[in-house]
């Protein structure tokens, strides 16, 4: 992943940006990261997409520390502000798609979306889990992935308080490890390849979305693929800009990946056919 920083103390002002997977109510939120970013990130339109607060650990377990509700009261002051707010449940808090049409506290919640860009693209938006049915892995084999996958985040979070005590920055542990497993890169373009066929049949230039917390771009036949990433593992933000075009930004608001040119789609051509 190419890295062009840009200055530390500069504040963004984005036409839109796209986070998901806070999974607010778990000990591995970075909710004080994301709250660093939006100080220094003041977007005009926000897209939360999906996994905000993860209702299915709440239910085991209900927490929700002050530096989270710190940031769900920054979020909604964003709101108040006049930033345009859209809530598109996932699977981990799917109860609240009961509420889609809505808007609640200035925050509209949908199922999915279509995004237009500044410069005419037409982008589907969801969280990613209804692609789920399209990867093929053994039950086994997703179950020891999810249970090596919490161990990992534990470990994350033991790295960063030591790195945190050192005076040391943020550092996924977690993502490094993913990276490095077969099956989990397999699963990840299995999914990329799914939501590039379903932006296609709908006619779209692309798709934004989250849910595999893996952050990143993809284009095939001329559409394009946006994965925002998450706040328990990555930390990073999908970043469009008033010319349209969309970036991946960390933590601190660097720009750590632009999107990749494209090429003219092929006539006739329809992704993952």
């Amino acid at each position: 992943m190419a890295t062009t920083l840009t200055p530390s103390t500069q504040t963004l002002l984005p036409r839109t940006l796209f986070i998901s997977d806070l999974h607010l109510g778990t000990r591995d939120c970075q909710a004080a990261l994301l709250s660093r970013l939006l100080r220094r990130v003041r977007p005009e339109r926000l897209y939360l997409v999906g996994d905000v607060i993860d209702l299915i650990a709440m239910h085991r377990r209900a927490s929700l520390p002050a530096e989270q509700q710190r940031l769900v009261a920054r979020i909604l002051r964003l709101a108040r502000s006049g930033c345009e707010i859209v809530y598109i449940p996932g699977n981990h808090d799917a109860a609240m798609r009961r509420l889609c049409g809505l808007k609640v506290h200035r925050v509209s919640v949908e199922r999915r979306v279509i995004h237009e860009t500044a410069d005419g693209r037409r982008l589907l938006v969801s969280h990613g889990d209804e692609f789920d049915t399209h990867v093929r892995m053994a039950p086994w084999l997703m179950a020891l992935g999810d249970g090596m996958h919490q161990f990992v985040l534990s470990l994350n979070r033991w790295c960063n308080k030591t790195r945190s005590a050192l005076g040391m920055p943020y550092w996924s542990l977690s993502a490094a490890v993913k990276g490095r497993i077969g099956a989990a890169q397999r699963y990840v373009e299995q999914f990329e390849q799914a939501a590039l066929h379903q932006a296609a049949r709908e006619g779209l230039d692309g798709y934004v979305g989250g849910h595999i917390h893996q952050a990143g771009f993809r284009a095939r036949d001329g559409v394009l693929y946006c994965n925002d990433g998450d706040w328990v593992e990555h930390c990073t933000a999908l970043m469009e800009s008033h010319d349209g075009q969309l970036s991946l930004i960390d933590w601190q608001g660097r720009v750590i990946e632009h999107e990749p040119v494209m090429e003219p789609q092929s006539p006739g051509v329809l992704v993952g056919a």
